[in-house]
């Protein structure tokens, strides 16, 4: 209870702030609203692959606050980077960095008929950046929640993920699947989301585990490869579906695939391109069997499905990193420790844990000292719980 209380009072200070330092740059009251980050208990890389993924919004925020202005300027504003920026409507284009993102979605909205006219808009968050927890979804979901709110265009939850994803793909250059944004904009309290990328049919799966908590352990590596080799890492995908599809018509994406193809047919493809695929299909299935243990309440045989996929990860998707691979072999021997892996694109970022609540703060101290003794450095800690998404927080 004390814990929540921090949580609350924290965030209804965050708020406050934001309102008030709008309201100076701006002299305006601001419509202001909230999206998660989120955490994906398992299933990595399988979303673009039209797979299942199984993530859950977490109490980490992106704020946006918003009101429109009659100059034919977007002017933005992030407290985070300290930094502004002003484009003229008539000049919606990509640009580098945070910006891009909230431009993206004017285009999305553009292209759905949907005009913004200028507009002043002030960005903060407590989403820890390059840490594999979709800050930039966040981000698009909660000023696409902001613009939606403003005018009433009426589009859904599912139109705004949408429109985060596209955004990515078209100003950000990152070819991702919807989880990032789906979980933003869809998360519950108390319940992970088993996802089917392909047809966009979800199920709430309880997560109630009040012994427990999440902890995330950032590696304090920035993921700067992520973005180009999550590009490569789809491209090996799609070859290796290529590869198959000479033989089983059917098959659409390695949703469609069995391991028993997969092994008729490795040598018709590169050792990389199979491992690839050899990985995602395995990964698809521990998903849907780590939602039958939680649907059960077992949570440890669940969290031996986590260490799993962190080894598939590591040596076969090759998408994890020394310091990585280094925290979740630590946690791994930690007594009161369910599961661990790395989280997230890869290359970096947090490693998500499952930890029983009166072992948490040793956890932290144990996994912080060895890594410091391994790496010089000392890893941010995180402790979460699954949050609600995307919502107005004050109009």
């Amino acid at each position: 209870m004390r814990m929540q209380c921090i949580e609350n009072h924290y965030f209804s200070g965050m708020v406050s702030n934001i309102r008030r330092q709008f309201e100076e740059r701006y002299g305006k009251q601001p419509l202001i609203t909230a999206a998660p980050g989120r955490v994906n208990l398992i299933g990595e890389h399988t979303d673009y692959n039209q797979g299942f993924v199984l993530p859950g919004a977490v109490a980490k925020r992106i704020y946006v606050a918003l009101h429109p202005n009659s100059e034919g300027t977007i002017r933005l504003f992030a407290n985070q980077f300290n930094e502004g920026f002003s484009f003229s409507t008539d000049d919606i284009r990509p640009v580098k960095g945070w910006s891009t993102y909230l431009l993206g979605m004017i285009s999305q909205f553009r292209k759905r008929g949907k005009q913004t006219g200028g507009l002043d808009v002030l960005v903060d968050g407590d989403v820890p950046l390059g840490a594999g927890m979709s800050s930039s979804a966040a981000l698009c979901s909660a000023f696409g929640f902001a613009l939606n709110t403003w005018f009433d265009w009426g589009f859904t939850r599912m139109e705004l993920a949408l429109a985060g994803q596209k955004t990515e793909h078209e100003f950000a250059g990152v070819q991702c699947g919807i989880m990032d944004q789906f979980a933003s904009l869809y998360g519950r309290a108390g319940h992970v989301i088993r996802l089917d990328c392909r047809s966009l049919e979800y199920e709430y799966i309880p997560f109630h585990y009040p012994d427990f908590k999440i902890v995330l352990i950032n590696s304090m590596v920035s993921h700067s490869l992520a973005g180009s080799e999550y590009n490569i890492r789809r491209a090996q995908c799609e070859e290796g579906v290529s590869v198959l599809q000479k033989y089983f018509p059917a098959v659409q994406s390695l949703r469609d695939v069995t391991i028993d193809q997969l092994e008729q047919y490795k040598q018709n493809m590169p050792a990389a391109v199979y491992n690839r695929c050899h990985f995602i299909i395995h990964e698809n299935d521990r998903l849907l069997r780590g939602c039958g243990f939680l649907s059960k309440g077992d949570l440890v045989s669940f969290g031996r499905l986590m260490f799993e996929t962190h080894e598939g990860l590591s040596r076969e998707y090759e998408v994890s990193c020394a310091e990585s691979d280094f925290l979740v072999a630590r946690a791994r021997n930690f007594e009161g420790l369910v599961g661990a892996r790395q989280m997230g694109g890869g290359f970096g970022g947090c490693v998500i844990s499952i930890v029983k609540n009166d072992r948490v703060e040793d956890f932290i101290r144990d996994i912080q000292e060895a890594y410091h003794q391994q790496f010089q450095i000392t890893p941010e800690a995180y402790i979460t719980e699954i949050e609600d998404g995307a919502k107005v927080i004050s109009e």
